[in-house]
């Protein structure tokens, strides 16, 4: 026998040798019923929603006790910039938490803005909705939903090829 052939032999048997024990393992694991399991994004969707209703009760709780205490407590207030890259035209837009604004297509929705302390600096954050609404397939799906940075907008950037939002600061925080 040849060199070559043997090579080709020594191939071909640990071929059919693994090809072997890989058909045993997947023989092995068990299945899952697909039709049983449920959607988590639904779940998620709905304990969020379940989360921010009780927030929202103990935040009208706390509200009422804070305006009987003192009426100067103002709303918080995002600012935001919005850039047309088709115009290169920025605009500015100042949002109160719970408010929603429209720019172009986009609909965003401010829910929270809050000041994170690291171990080197402190930074503004803020938690935005952003949806696109010129297309009709994709009402209910979020462009951007999650915290941004004030110090580097980047980190959580907002991916629409017309339009670019960022935050610049929050007031009364």
């Amino acid at each position: 026998m040849k060199l070559g052939n043997i090579k080709i032999f020594i191939f071909l048997f640990f071929i059919t040798t693994f090809s072997a024990s890989s058909i045993e393992e997947i023989e092995t694991v068990p299945l899952i019923n697909l039709e049983e399991l449920s959607p988590t994004f639904e779940e998620d969707k709905d304990e969020l929603e379940k989360t921010e209703e009780q927030n929202n009760n103990i935040n009208n709780i706390e509200n009422i006790s804070d305006e009987k205490k003192s009426k100067k407590k103002e709303k918080i207030y995002i600012n935001i910039k919005a850039l047309d890259k088709i115009t290169a035209k920025t605009s500015a837009m100042r949002l109160a938490i719970g408010e929603k604004k429209f720019f172009g297509p986009l609909e965003i929705k401010a829910l929270k803005c809050q000041l994170s302390e690291n171990n080197e600096a402190i930074d503004t954050v803020a938690y935005l909705q952003v949806k696109d609404l010129s297309s009709k397939d994709n009402n209910q799906v979020f462009l951007f939903n999650g915290w941004t940075f004030v110090s580097s907008p980047t980190l959580q950037s907002i991916d629409h090829p017309i339009y670019d939002l960022w935050i610049t600061s929050c007031e009364n925080i």
